[in-house]
């Protein structure tokens, strides 16, 4: 029980460098450091698109448009951070304590 709750905080962590990774990757080609016609970073930030888009796409809907500051990010990690975190470390702590019974 306690490799799965571990396997399942480092699934949580990895989404969590993957989406900050995105966050800067973005701001790289929005600047223009970055080139996006270079196909290297064109499928690196194609591929973490795919994975964080999906996350982010309802939390963009119902944010009120900034004109050009994306608050998605923001509130995924805040949202992982005081939801999913807690919510996970409760319900292993629940299974913990149900099993010993």
């Amino acid at each position: 029980m306690v490799a799965l709750h571990t396997i399942i905080l480092m699934l949580i962590q990895a989404f969590v460098w993957i989406l900050l990774a995105y966050c800067i990757l973005s701001m790289l080609l929005g600047f223009g450091i970055l080139d996006i016609r270079n196909r290297f970073f064109y499928s690196i930030f194609n591929t973490l698109a795919k994975i964080v888009e999906p996350v982010m796409a309802p939390i963009r809907s119902i944010l009120p448009n900034t004109g050009g500051v994306d608050f998605a990010p923001m509130v995924v990690l805040l949202l992982i951070q005081f939801l999913v975190y807690p919510a996970v470390n409760r319900i292993f702590f629940m299974l913990a304590t149900q099993s010993s019974f």
